[in-house]
């Protein structure tokens, strides 16, 4: 399976990872999630669809399965279960939408602080950071609902969002940085100094719940996967869909590791690859 799929739910999943890094915040949760399928959701039915591999096309809808080419006979159980697929993943798409903007908006604390303490031009470099922040919380609004999902268009949207803001933005930084340091120019120097805590103050606090909510979705996630798992139908070669996997599993403590915990860990995900 090949990650990257099912993009907005994989952004959300790791983007509150990062922010909480970031602030030097504790994770003790990780989520994994793989497939092979790209999703879209519409008024009336789930799609999955890839470029490769049988089947390259399936739709859900009101507990009906559509399997490339023609509708499939399902048992009443597993009918339920496509419908209780359907559900969880409109279900799951508006809170990936929520996390997704949350993220970003803490990522783009963060940078405008930076800015805001090493541009030469703090005002022009805030406003640079609102645009950015600001086209990206547009395309999640247009990009995800419970009844659309559209990731190419969601990942174009945060690509050009940060394509146009962060170039320009770490010459502003390098330059402010420089000039104060060749300058001499106490009060920056003295703005700096204090910058690290100042944005963790700042962030820490964000990030936090947004792992707490990034954890609810992995959990739906994991939902979604078991329900895959427990489908009845088979294809023509007697092979589950296997639409996706889904695992959460805590973080060791820094002070538990080991070298063999550490290869027993990378075993078990290259067996869920």
């Amino acid at each position: 399976m090949r990650n990257l799929s099912l993009p907005c739910v994989l952004i959300a999943l790791s983007l509150p990872v990062a922010c909480a890094q970031a602030a030097d915040v504790d994770v003790d949760m990780s989520c994994n999630m793989d497939s092979d399928y790209d999703l879209t959701i519409d008024e009336r039915s789930v799609i999955l669809t890839r470029d490769s591999g049988v089947p390259k096309a399936i739709v859900m809808r009101q507990g009906k399965l559509f399997v490339d080419d023609r509708w499939v006979t399902l048992s009443s159980a597993d009918s339920q279960r496509i419908a209780d697929f359907e559900k969880g993943a409109r279900a799951a798409m508006p809170e990936a939408q929520a996390i997704g903007r949350e993220a970003a908006d803490i990522a783009f604390t963060v940078l405008g602080e930076v800015s805001a303490g090493f541009s030469s031009d703090p005002k022009a470099a805030q406003a640079k950071v609102e645009r950015a922040r600001a086209k990206i919380d547009t395309r999640l609004a247009r990009s995800v609902t419970a009844t659309r999902f559209n990731g190419d268009d969601l990942g174009q949207g945060i690509g050009e969002a940060v394509a146009e803001v962060i170039p320009s933005m770490i010459g502003d930084i390098v330059s402010g940085a420089l000039g104060a340091a060749f300058s001499g120019d106490a009060s920056r120097l003295k703005r700096l100094e204090n910058l690290d805590a100042q944005i963790e103050a700042r962030v820490e606090p964000r990030a936090k719940a947004l792992e707490q909510r990034a954890d609810g979705l992995c959990r739906r996630m994991v939902e979604l996967d078991r329900i895959d798992d427990a489908l009845e139908f088979r294809l023509a070669n007697g092979q589950p869909l296997d639409l996706m996997e889904a695992h959460r599993q805590p973080r060791p403590d820094k002070d538990d590791a080991s070298p063999e915990r550490d290869a027993a860990a990378e075993a078990a995900q290259a067996r869920a690859r």
